[in-house]
């Protein structure tokens, strides 16, 4: 039977970029999706890759930041070894907040408007609001199309020679000789010496171990904007954000809905975040929705993602990383990579907090 060095269980954009980091390391790797490849929460994400802002965990913010700071370099080789186009945006964020309520992240990495905000978009209907008293601040963050990510990831990692098994969902590790030895699926088994379990809201339904993750759903839509630089910015309030592509598609978002496993849309909360981008931007009123979508993102109790070793020795993780996938990719791919290939850490790498992110925290 033909075996690997290393077996990736997802190929959402975790586990395609752990995939080529280890290709990358000389080590032959599979990937092994229970459905079709970058298609779940990768697919459904928003993009924006805020490494500063209140939701993501202070104990996650350094290594948000090491991956934010990553993402330019990360988007240039996956385009130069996919032959395709990202669309990596740099104009920055508007974050409205709202004056005294306690609600809105106010950061230290927020600035002043470096210009009037009517000159920076002029679209804005909350410029000619004046109730509830925004404060306006500037985010000097980025923001990334993740369906072009996924896409460019797919078709470098194949490139690079990492093989797929699609349409094949992972049972459980296999164990020789109280190591990992492969895996077991539904339609068949594969051999490698170390498996990581990258599978998202569904990392947990995989033994020997368990995983205490679970689905977040979130729904949001694409309009086509009336005109192509109509809103430049992405633009957040505490009840929707906005999300411009460079081909003149808006994304709007989000829901966050604790409901299982149903990625169903609801017509009226659709519309509701329809209605919440069209009061901050009137002439989206004639924007035609082109898609409306819902993703299950892998959520963990304490809000951050699961990182390192398994007691299974050759057997690691890495999965909950909730609304921050997009964002924390490269750097998770750069700090499992030197973990399973047992390399040496150098000062100047991001580091994990062992017990921070470990899995053996939510142990009996």
């Amino acid at each position: 039977m033909k075996s690997w060095d290393a077996i990736v269980v997802g190929a959402g954009i975790i586990g395609l970029s752990l995939a080529i980091e280890l290709n990358k390391q000389g080590l032959r790797v599979l990937v092994v999706e229970k459905g079709e490849p970058g298609r779940e929460a990768s697919w459904a994400a928003g993009g924006m890759l805020c490494d500063s802002l209140a939701e993501t965990p202070p104990a996650l913010r350094e290594l948000a930041t090491a991956s934010a700071r990553m993402y330019p370099e990360f988007v240039h080789e996956l385009e130069d070894e996919s032959g395709l186009k990202i669309d990596l945006r740099s104009v920055g964020t508007l974050l409205f907040a709202t004056d005294g309520t306690g609600h809105s992240p106010l950061t230290t990495q927020a600035d002043a408007l470096p210009q009037p905000l009517a000159e920076l978009e002029p679209a804005l209907e909350i410029l000619n609001n004046p109730e509830p008293h925004f404060t306006a601040l500037y985010i000097k963050e980025r923001s990334v199309d993740p369906r072009h990510l996924a896409a460019a990831a797919i078709a470098a990692a194949r490139h690079r020679g990492v093989d797929f098994s699609s349409g094949d969902q992972v049972l459980a590790v296999q164990v020789a000789d109280g190591k990992a030895a492969g895996v077991l699926t539904n339609k068949t088994q594969f051999a490698a010496g170390m498996v990581v379990n990258c599978a998202g809201a569904w990392a947990g339904q995989i033994g020997p171990h368990s995983f205490p993750t679970r689905p977040v759903k979130g729904q949001m839509l694409y309009v086509a904007m009336p005109q192509k630089e109509m809103v430049r910015h992405v633009v957040r309030t505490p009840n929707v954000y906005l999300i411009p592509r460079s081909d003149g598609r808006m994304l709007i978002g989000t829901t966050v809905e604790e409901t299982g496993f149903d990625k169903e849309t609801v017509p009226k909360t659709i519309l509701k975040l329809r209605q919440a981008a069209v009061d901050l931007v009137p002439k989206l009123a004639d924007a035609r929705i082109l898609e409306a979508w819902a993703g299950l993102r892998p959520g963990t109790p304490d809000g951050l993602p699961i990182l390192g070793t398994t007691p299974t020795p050759g057997y690691f993780v890495a999965t909950g990383h909730f609304r921050d996938g997009i964002l924390l990719a490269p750097v998770t791919a750069r700090v499992m990579g030197q973990m399973m290939t047992g390399q040496t850490m150098s000062g100047r790498e991001p580091q994990i907090d062992t017990p921070k992110f470990s899995a053996s925290r939510f142990a009996d």
